[in-house]
């Protein structure tokens, strides 16, 4: 599923999307993405993005880089 555009979304649009994406999936062994999260709430992380700031791409490439 391909984010929404900042441009061409709400925040709530936005918000929606991530709080999809990061959906805990109560199967911590196949899933992975609170190690990918690295402890951090994905709203909290991808706020910049829910607020129109910066690209959910842009906020993804460098919570990868840093970890």
């Amino acid at each position: 599923m391909i984010p929404p555009d900042i441009h061409n979304s709400t925040a709530d649009e936005r918000r929606n999307y991530v709080l999809l994406q990061w959906e805990c999936q109560n199967n911590c062994e196949a899933c992975g993405r609170c190690k990918i999260l690295k402890g951090m709430d994905a709203e909290t992380l991808y706020a910049d993005y829910i607020e129109g700031k910066r690209s959910y791409i842009d906020i993804t490439l460098e919570h990868r880089k840093k970890y």
